[in-house]
């Protein structure tokens, strides 16, 4: 009796066990459509972030101020400071002071490294409705207020009509680019008819200067859904943010180390930082918060290995179990098997392959139901088709170890069965 027959003999046996065959393997295909279908969700948000910060450039930073920092307890003769880990001092007068319009304009016209491009902003209200004749937007529309370095700092390029220049910014008049979405939502397919058209957030006229090319915006960073004005307008919306930031483009990415540190230089005059004082704003670079984001996706993949795991434990001890009672159930037929030259190998062998074909196939209906169910996500972030290929050979791995694992036992007890007491046994 070759291995050929003993896989040729299990495969027979687990077609003719539908119902014990078809509730083992639901059971293991649930456990890899869950750990797979998760891991499907999560590549599909790490593209979506890749797309979304890869606009962002690695050559850009930006410059934001510090929040205020909550202290319990009182501060004792030295109360005006708090000491930090770098040994500097946090004078309290500083903690949470917003960046205001004359520092922002101050370090633009004081920074002065290389090439490099500076631009003032602010953030505006979010979840705005615009509104053009009889037609508006969903409410999702973020407002920003910018100068003319604005696009270049933040990966915009203009479509249609001109960019922002400096009597929009001294006059703070109602003039706005519009982002690609909210044009094509409000002109159809032809957006660049929007220019010198007058849109309305909420009861404010503003008129279109530009359009802005799409930079595909994802459900994770709705880059598109935007309305940009000067800075020196953004100020008339209530819930505007009321610290301005700092972005700078630097032409060389390898200079970002020396441009950080003379725009740190350069803001703590600005700010009338004392030498033993710390900084009360941040520098962060544009890779800085992507990384934070995929290192929170990473264990949110190791949660999702967990729970898979956990449910392949279960699957494992339930394949376990009927594998048990299959040779309960089939003590005869070892017998017979035996007591024709079959040997304790073969009757290993078969119950081994019974045990992985069950796991095989859970494996396999898990990963297609897994990958399906993921790219339902993948769908609604508008990625493209995502696959885990490293995930999906460590599941058929995964599932093999588990055939493998819960079938030695009941395939050791079915090998050690006495022919002659098998033949007999009722």
């Amino acid at each position: 009796m070759t291995a050929l027959d003993s896989f040729s003999l299990a495969w027979r046996t687990v077609r003719s066990n539908k119902l014990r065959t078809g509730i083992t393997v639901a059971i293991i295909a649930f456990g890899i459509m869950a750990l797979i279908g998760i891991i499907t969700a999560i590549e599909a948000m790490n593209q979506s972030a890749r797309e979304s910060f890869a606009t962002m450039g690695a050559n850009a930073f930006s410059i934001r101020f510090k929040e205020t920092k909550v202290r319990v307890g009182g501060g004792g003769r030295n109360s005006d400071f708090k000491k930090t880990t770098r040994g500097l001092k946090e004078k309290k007068s500083n903690l949470g002071k917003p960046i205001l319009k004359e520092e922002a304009e101050a370090f633009k016209a004081s920074f002065h490294f290389l090439s490099a491009q500076t631009s003032i902003y602010r953030r505006g209200p979010g979840a705005q409705e615009l509104h053009y004749e009889e037609k508006k937007t969903n409410p999702q529309i973020n407002i920003w207020g910018g100068d003319e370095n604005y696009l270049l700092v933040n990966g915009y390029s203009i479509s249609a009509g001109r960019n922002i220049n400096h009597l929009d910014i001294e006059s703070g008049r109602n003039v706005c680019l519009l982002g690609s979405n909210p044009a094509s939502k409000l002109f159809g397919e032809h957006p660049e008819s929007s220019i010198d058209k007058i849109v309305r957030v909420g009861s404010i006229p503003y008129r279109v200067v530009g359009v802005l090319k799409s930079k595909g915006s994802s459900a994770m960073m709705r880059q598109d859904d935007v309305l940009i004005t000067s800075y020196t307008n953004v100020r008339h919306f209530q819930n505007t943010q009321p610290s301005y930031f700092l972005g700078v483009m630097v032409g060389n990415v390898n200079a970002m180390d020396a441009a950080t540190g003379e725009a740190t230089a350069v803001f703590r005059g600005i700010r009338k930082l004392e030498p033993r004082d710390e900084e009360n704003f941040v520098i962060e670079k544009s890779d800085r918060v992507a990384e934070m984001l995929m290192g929170f996706l990473s264990s949110i993949t190791g949660s999702a290995g967990a729970i898979g795991l956990i449910t392949l434990i279960g699957a494992a001890i339930g394949l376990m179990n009927i594998m048990l009672v299959a040779v309960n159930e089939r003590t005869k037929e070892v017998g017979l098997i035996k007591a024709i030259g079959g040997k304790s190998r073969n009757v290993r062998q078969q119950f081994l392959f019974e045990s992985m074909i069950i796991s095989l196939l859970g494996a396999l209906f898990g990963i297609i139901l897994g990958v399906l169910i993921g790219n339902l996500f993948s769908m609604l972030l508008k990625t493209g088709f995502v696959v885990p290929w490293a995930w999906v050979i460590l599941g058929i791995v995964i599932c093999s170890l588990v055939g493998l694992v819960a079938g030695i036992y009941p395939a050791m007890k079915a090998a050690r069965l006495n022919p002659i007491v098998a033949l007999r046994y009722e």
